[in-house]
């Protein structure tokens, strides 16, 4: 086992841990894996709650948001410096609607390899009792060619290994579980019930479909990647009906994308165990309804909260403007402060000052008498001619 190998089998072991729970309570891996799906969500519900808000608040904000795209449409730097100056205003994060998104992704891989493996990921047993299972059973005469890598036939080993074909944990498990001799003496075993609703969900649809029997079992896994696809399909509509920006410059590509992951969960569904089949409908159900629960009740509460803010803005708003008429009122019923005898002849000095300004200039002036601008003054312009 590599680095990487070791890694996912360490994150394996909680999942493992919980999916064996709920098939020894039920004894159904279907309902186990319904069951290990609820449980999931809810765990990471209080992350997607946060997450949802902020979602919810952005798309509230979509209307301010395209103002500023058209407004600023021939300068991008300066509509990208308006959007995060408008992200704080608000105390929002763009991102945080997103990253939790991408955490059924790791939680499918894990499950992945915990169906592939029932074994060493699901029992959480170690190779050395697939070794032994494996030589048992080829003691007891089973056909392991659909079990382990065959060569010439015979099974190819490497290291003193015999290698397994990529399902061959799950037949391998299979034949255990219906020869309890082979798995006497092997402490945690478990035996393997993969029936739910008449449908192996260890088998692949397309294994099924390629034999062309029509039954209903055939068609009923025939269904399960096509119900796969379209929940997901489904619940994309949803959640992009409740997110801003749908019409903007990235709207193509996320509308492909809305097509794009129902159709490659149709051919990874069709090509995988059928158990996966189920966790992808039952997860993607499960997300709708939380979606719209979730939608309704921050959508109410988000109104509430820009109310309840717009009422406090309003309240202080007259809060300040009674205020000022108080400060009026009070300053107009005070009488006139009374001027002191200094203050009277300080007042009488500055107005006997202003009004003996003179604006007259020293062209037109005779001693302190200021005469009108025009013609020189001559003093014996009257005087009779001699």
């Amino acid at each position: 086992m590599g680095f990487f190998g070791t890694i996912g089998y360490f994150i394996c072991i909680p999942f493992a841990a919980l999916l064996r729970l709920f098939y020894n309570l039920t004894g159904s891996y279907g309902v186990a894996i319904i069951l290990f799906t609820l449980a999931i969500k809810l765990i990471l519900l209080p992350f997607q709650m946060k997450s949802k808000k902020s979602m919810v608040r952005m798309s509230r904000m979509s209307g301010k948001m395209k103002e500023i795209q058209k407004k600023y449409a021939n300068n991008q730097a300066k509509m990208n410096e308006e959007m995060q100056k408008f992200y704080a205003e608000e105390g929002v994060n763009p991102m945080s609607g997103c990253l939790w998104s991408f955490l059924p992704l790791p939680i499918l891989l894990a499950l992945y390899s915990i169906i592939r493996q029932p074994i060493t990921h699901f029992m959480m047993l170690g190779e050395d009792v697939v070794q032994k299972l494996v030589a048992a059973a080829t003691a007891a005469g089973v056909d392991m060619s659909a079990i382990v890598q065959m060569k010439d036939g015979a099974a190819v080993v490497v290291d003193g290994v015999t290698q397994l074909s990529p399902y061959g944990q799950i037949g391998l498990a299979k034949v255990a579980s219906s020869m309890p001799e082979l798995t006497s003496g092997i402490d945690g075993w478990i035996n393997m019930n993969y029936d739910f609703l008449g449908l192996d969900l260890s088998a692949t649809p397309w294994s099924v479909v390629s034999t062309f029997a029509i039954s209903a079992a055939v068609i009923g896994m025939i269904l399960i990647p096509l119900l796969a696809g379209g929940s997901q399909l489904l619940f994309s509509r949803i959640t992009m009906k409740q997110q801003p920006g749908m019409d903007g410059p990235g709207a193509g590509t996320t509308k492909t994308m809305m097509y794009m992951m129902p159709l490659m969960s149709v051919y990874f569904a069709f090509i995988m165990p059928a158990a996966l089949g189920v966790y992808w409908i039952a997860q993607s159900l499960i997300s709708m309804v939380q979606e719209l629960i979730m939608g309704k009740f921050y959508n109410k509460k988000l109104e509430e909260e820009e109310t309840a803010r717009y009422e406090a803005r309003q309240a202080d708003r007259q809060r300040r403007i009674e205020e000022g008429r108080r400060q009026q009122e009070k300053l107009r019923q005070e009488p006139a402060p009374k001027m002191t005898l200094k203050e009277k002849q300080r007042a009488a000095q500055e107005a006997k000052a202003t009004k003996k300004k003179i604006t007259t200039s020293e062209a037109g002036r005779i001693g302190d008498r200021p005469y009108a601008r025009g013609r020189s003054y001559k003093a014996d312009r009257y005087d009779s001619e001699q």
